[in-house]
């Protein structure tokens, strides 16, 4: 492959096919963090909640698959090289959560709901996109690194609930992990809800391999590749970021895998909605509304860059590899979700 792609291009393209599955699984299996969540509060109906946990799980045992069969070194990725900071995956979780209900849609989402055709969701994107980066290099950043300041680990033990598990038991790394990963398939698959709906496993199941992917892929090009290029999958809060910068300025930075991952999903969900009939443009006609999703995307850019990562980025990739910040993060992201929703819906009216 390296004689007709640079490694460069060949991250983009990896990114590129893991994106194309997640469009895929936005339009065509309904896969949403906050449909599952609005689903389970006020629906009624667990189905979406356990198709997310459905592939977490089979996330986590193809990426420690990975690593038992010496292909993948999680001490490479951003999320067990770092050191945790509790308190900012409990408030950047919030934070995304929060204004995840006003705007009505996460990053992954948005992108999948501009490949339908919601010009709403190109407004997300982009203030999303810019947020991460004022936060992340901008004006907001020496705040940032102020209070929550990002140390990688020198030496000890990763911070990952299968590397401390393996330490106090002396266990392997990857049976521990594997282990763990199928006691979430066996809880997501116990509802009666998923067992019966073979559309939602495979489309989780799908979503599991896309994040499994990006991890083989830029492994092996880190591997067998001449550039430092990092081992990444799929996240969609700082490389919405990143896929605007390039756009504007693509003559001076190379491809990554963040564009090609952006670039799948509203690719797949674009392919997804046609699929369906679903495609159609839509508009804001609520000045109101407009305000509200503008809000709750910065607020979300703000969020994810604190909590390292966004539904996706902390909910299943760095899940995949039992970071210790990935179900503090989702859970405060939930929090967070179930109170927008809450203010949305119900008004936050005194219980009677």
């Amino acid at each position: 492959m390296h004689q007709y792609l640079s490694d460069y291009q060949l991250v983009a393209a990896i990114g590129l096919f893991g994106g194309l599955l997640l469009g895929l699984a936005a339009r065509l299996g309904r896969f949403c963090t906050l449909g599952a969540i609005e689903d389970l509060l006020y629906g009624g109906s667990d189905l979406r909640m356990r198709m997310w946990a459905l592939a977490i799980g089979s996330a986590v045992v193809g990426s420690f698959g990975l690593m038992a069969l010496g292909l993948l070194d999680p001490g490479e990725s951003f999320y067990l090289s770092v050191r945790w900071m509790p308190l900012a995956s409990v408030i950047g979780g919030l934070m995304f959560g929060y204004g995840m209900a006003l705007s009505g849609n996460c990053g992954y989402g948005a992108i999948a709901r501009l490949g339908g055709g919601d010009l709403r969701a190109f407004v997300i994107v982009l203030v999303m996109g810019v947020f991460t980066y004022v936060t992340l290099s901008g004006p907001l950043a020496p705040i940032r690194n102020f209070f929550f300041t990002q140390v990688e680990v020198a030496g000890g033990i990763p911070p990952g609930l299968a590397h401390h598990a393996s330490a106090v038991s002396g266990l392997p790394v990857h049976v521990i992990g594997l282990s763990i990963g199928a006691v979430i398939c066996i809880g997501a698959l116990a509802g009666s809800s998923l067992r019966s709906d073979a559309k939602a496993i495979l489309w989780a199941l799908v979503v599991g391999t896309a994040i499994v992917s990006g991890w083989a892929g830029t492994q092996w090009v880190a591997r067998a590749g001449f550039e430092a290029l990092p081992v990444v999958s799929h996240s969609f809060s700082a490389p919405l970021g990143e896929t605007i910068l390039w756009t504007m300025t693509g003559s001076l930075r190379p491809l990554s895998f963040a564009v090609g991952s952006v670039a799948g999903v509203w690719a797949g969900a674009f392919i997804g909605s046609s699929i369906k009939g679903h495609f159609r443009w839509e508009a804001c006609e609520d000045p109101r509304e407009l305000r509200r999703q503008i809000l709750g995307a910065a607020i979300m850019g703000v969020g994810a860059v604190l909590a390292m990562g966004c539904t996706v980025g902390q909910g299943l990739t760095a899940f995949s590899l039992l970071s210790i910040s990935a179900p503090v993060t989702f859970l405060a992201i939930f929090a967070g979700a179930a109170l927008g929703l809450r203010q949305l819906i119900e008004g936050f009216r005194p219980a009677e």
